[in-house]
């Protein structure tokens, strides 16, 4: 039996928003591409309820709206201080790890979903890799990667 849209809806907003969060560093952007991509969810509800993990296909749609909408604010911003404005990006941190998830949105796209979905979200690698539509492991390649790079940007940070 398929499960209703609104029982979807009910047990994936606040984990689906949460990762937007992280991948997005503002809650209000987070909010707007959460929404996106639930209402493709539901505008596709026939195709998307059949599929073996809904919520993991709302998870891409989250991770790529976020990036798309990353790369539009950073066109944005460039675009402002060439012609003499200066737009200050704040960062919500409604957890109090700024400094780890500020270094995470600086990793490579990629990079930053795998480490949001598998540290954030926990899900095990092989969930990840079909939330992605990577192999396993990529999955493991993107993990170590990730971790070096945050060690040496963490470091950095400190000193």
């Amino acid at each position: 039996m398929e499960e209703s849209f609104e029982v979807f809806f009910r047990r994936e907003y606040r984990p689906v928003l949460g990762l937007a969060i992280v991948l997005s560093g503002n809650r209000t952007g987070a909010e707007d591409v959460t929404m996106d991509a639930f209402e493709a969810a539901l505008r596709n509800w026939q195709s998307v309820s059949r599929l073996d993990s809904p919520g993991a296909w709302v998870r891409r749609v989250v991770a790529n709206r976020s990036v798309s909408r990353f790369r539009r604010l950073a066109v944005e911003a460039r675009a402002a201080l060439r012609i003499g404005r200066r737009e200050d990006l704040v960062v919500a941190d409604g957890d109090g790890h700024f400094e780890v998830w500020e270094a995470v949105r600086s990793l490579p796209r990629r990079q930053a979903q795998v480490v949001a979905l598998f540290y954030l979200e926990g899900y095990p690698r092989a969930e990840v890799a079909r939330t992605l539509g990577i192999s396993e492991e990529s999955v493991k390649t993107h993990l170590e990667r990730a971790r070096r790079n945050l060690d040496e940007e963490l470091s950095d940070a400190d000193n």
